[in-house]
């Protein structure tokens, strides 16, 4: 019998790291920014303490972490998905509506666990401020890339600004009750004002699904 294949260190390592950056989120959004002890998250994980410090030695370290992980995983799904898309009328309302997806699932809840926690943790907020821009450049530059905007033409990086702040509130809306039938409304009148000043011109080019 041939001897079993070791895993490099380096490829443990990084499974390691992603299983606490996976874990992270479910505790965020499982109990809050105040239940995400280390000790939880590496519980949840399956790694040792030693393990989870060895990687993140602080706690902001590992949940800013996790938040770039998994935003950058979500961007990347987005861009496959949209990838499908047929171009012409209609493409623009299955574009917003992945784009709303993003702000009412697992990674937006633990995102706005930590945007509160980091009102009264200096040391949080520190850590999240930069990664918020960061973050933010690459929401925008994404839904510029999905909508094909041009954003040389008069007021279409704010268009596309209003967008992603719309879906952040909407997605804020929803956290306490089932907000989808007005979000739904809302958005249906949206893309139709979006398409008009994406455009330039004085007709929508999209219609509105049921």
């Amino acid at each position: 019998m041939s001897a079993p294949t070791r895993v490099p260190q380096q490829e443990r390592s990084r499974a390691t790291q992603a299983r606490l950056l996976e874990a992270t989120v479910e505790c965020l959004v499982e109990f809050g920014w105040s239940g995400t002890t280390s000790t939880v998250v590496a519980t949840r994980a399956g790694v040792s303490r030693g393990a989870q410090l060895h990687h993140y030695p602080t706690r902001a370290a590992l949940v800013t972490a996790a938040v770039v992980h998994l935003t950058e995983r979500r961007a990347a799904e987005i861009r496959a998905e949209a990838a499908l898309l047929p171009a012409g009328p209609g493409r623009l309302d299955r574009v917003i509506d992945m784009l709303a997806s993003a702000f009412t699932g697992p990674l937006f809840v633990a995102a706005l666990e930590l945007w509160l926690a980091a009102r009264t943790d200096a040391e949080l907020r520190d850590a999240l401020v930069p990664l918020e821009a960061r973050v933010g450049r690459e929401m925008h530059r994404l839904t510029v890339e999905l909508l094909d905007a041009d954003e040389r033409k008069p007021g279409v990086r704010e268009s596309v600004q209003a967008t992603l702040d719309l879906l952040r509130g909407l997605g804020v809306a929803n956290l306490l009750s089932d907000d989808s039938a007005r979000r739904t409304a809302l958005l249906g009148i949206w893309k139709r004002q979006l398409a008009t000043m994406l455009d330039g011109s004085d007709t929508p080019n999209t219609t509105v699904e049921a």
